[in-house]
């Protein structure tokens, strides 16, 4: 049986509870002390001391999305309702870790379905973003991914999904290009007709405040 710590921490009345694998967060964190040996760091100085265990518990929080089955997410908020027009989910943040380097990439999705008898609850659109941007990943099959999910799930007439992410392993490092973004899409049923899909690309750049 896995044992679990529990950090908690209150915050304005909110009480938030952080959970970890303790094997998981030892077995790692023993690795980053070889690690800050290698790269020429002393892992017992004041500053690092702690590092390993941090960096353990931070890995864990950013691949948590391998523990949670998106799909089950989407299912536990389904509702049959009689609507067949768009629905659009913009300007969702998005943060995960490129698989090649390990190095962060960033931005925001940009998502719509069109309902076939069911119609989900939108907080669930975002979180089925997570769950999937919370493994290693390249932007590429984030995208698909989100698409063919909630297509699946839903049984929508249509799925949609736009991804803008900035990538650390191109700013930090290599080609070194601070300003570049990555654009990626993934569409299925009416969003391959053209129509459908320049209405869902005029939305998600309009401003309609």
């Amino acid at each position: 049986m896995s044992q679990h710590s529990f950090d908690s921490e209150e915050l304005d009345g909110y009480i938030k509870i952080d959970k970890y694998n303790t094997e998981k967060v030892d077995r790692i964190a023993s690795h980053y002390t070889d690690i800050l040996e290698c790269l020429g760091e002393d892992p017992k100085r004041e500053g690092l001391v702690k590092t390993p265990e941090r960096v353990a518990k931070a890995l864990q929080f950013l691949t948590h999305g391998y523990d949670i089955d998106a799909a089950e997410v989407l299912k536990g908020a389904m509702f049959e309702e009689d609507y067949s027009q768009m629905v659009v989910v913009k300007d969702i943040e998005v943060y995960s870790l490129c698989e090649h380097h390990m190095l962060p990439f960033f931005g925001k999705a940009h998502i719509a379905y069109i309902p076939n008898g069911h119609i989900v609850g939108l907080s669930k659109i975002p979180r089925v973003v997570d769950i999937f941007a919370r493994r290693l990943q390249v932007q590429e099959r984030l995208t698909n991914e989100i698409r063919d999910c909630i297509q699946e799930t839903l049984g929508a007439r249509g799925v949609a999904v736009v991804m803008e992410c900035k990538h650390m392993c191109m700013a930090m490092r290599g080609v070194q290009k601070q300003n570049s973004v990555t654009t990626t899409s993934a569409f299925t049923g009416a969003f391959q007709n053209d129509v459908t899909r320049s209405e869902f690309l005029r939305l998600i750049t309009a401003d309609l405040a």
